[in-house]
């Protein structure tokens, strides 16, 4: 089946999805929308392979551990539910043996989300994240798995880029190919990954008015110029609703309104536009 829409990347394996989840899926097939969500530690990642056996086809899971939760992290409540305090536990480690066993699942199409996330982080935080993201690296090496990656700057911090350093490790240690999600940096960072056989992936942000502030990605500048067989679209659920559904939880049908933008900014027809991100979705992840 080729479905008319695909988001290569949601959350609704998280907790904030607990009492309409169901519903969250079912609606995203029957607008002919397939899913692939993403764990962000060991815990999610297991919900994303659980939800994944539930359908018999549309609903595919990718397992990993975000940056963020390599050591001490903000408490999340969407993400981990009401309870905790501001900061979780300690940190998970990587564990290629709980992963590696997730991973014979035939519906798990890639590992992530891992990368490098400089938004609010240490030295020690910083090593941390690039540890488990060469550990990840290595995983997906060995299972010829797609990498789904996380990477994100804080831009009052001129002393670290999380895009460089990414794209540092990837050259040293990557032997597969796979996409970064919701892209915010620069084309020349695009044109790094895409030079290393990366896709690049949009959220529901490109359909935001532009940062008066001149900080952020220039959507515009980026879509135009990378090629139309190297771009996915995601909705990063429950974050990030795009226009006219800014403000309220997001969730994977929403994922045509990334599309109509790409389509407007490239000038392309949307059907057009639509397909190719599907066929890229395909080509990348196997499915």
């Amino acid at each position: 089946m080729q479905p008319k829409y695909i988001d290569i990347h949601s959350h609704v394996n998280f907790k904030t999805f607990d009492e309409d989840r169901d519903e969250v899926i079912k609606r995203a097939l029957e607008n002919d929308t397939w899913v692939i969500n993403v764990g962000t530690q060991i815990d999610t990642s297991r919900k994303a392979v659980e939800m994944a056996n539930q359908y018999p086809e549309g609903v595919y899971a990718i397992i990993g551990l975000h940056p963020i939760h390599t050591g001490a992290s903000y408490h999340d409540e969407k993400e981990l539910g009401e309870g905790g305090k501001e900061f979780t536990s300690r940190g998970e480690n990587f564990d290629k043996n709980s992963y590696r066993e997730l991973l014979k699942n035939p519906k798990v199409v890639g590992i992530g989300e891992c990368g490098l996330d400089y938004y609010r982080c240490t030295e020690e935080s910083v090593a941390k994240q690039k540890a488990s993201f060469i550990e990840q690296v290595e995983l997906a090496n060995e299972t010829g798995k797609p990498l789904m990656l996380h990477v994100r700057n804080n831009y009052e911090d001129k002393n670290r880029d999380a895009y460089a350093d990414a794209v540092e490790i990837l050259r040293q240690y990557a032997k597969v190919k796979g996409v970064i999600h919701f892209f915010e940096g620069s084309l020349e960072n695009a044109k790094k990954f895409i030079s290393l056989g990366f896709m690049v992936s949009f959220t529901g942000a490109i359909t935001y008015p532009p940062k008066k502030s001149g900080k952020g990605c220039n959507y515009e500048e980026v879509i135009k110029n990378v090629p139309l067989d190297m771009i996915l679209n995601d909705m990063d659920s429950p974050y990030m609703a795009p226009v006219p559904y800014r403000g309220k939880r997001n969730e994977p049908v929403y994922v045509r309104e990334v599309v109509k933008r790409i389509a407007e900014i490239k000038d392309l027809p949307e059907e057009e536009v639509a397909q190719a991100i599907v066929a890229n979705a395909k080509r990348v992840f196997g499915i």
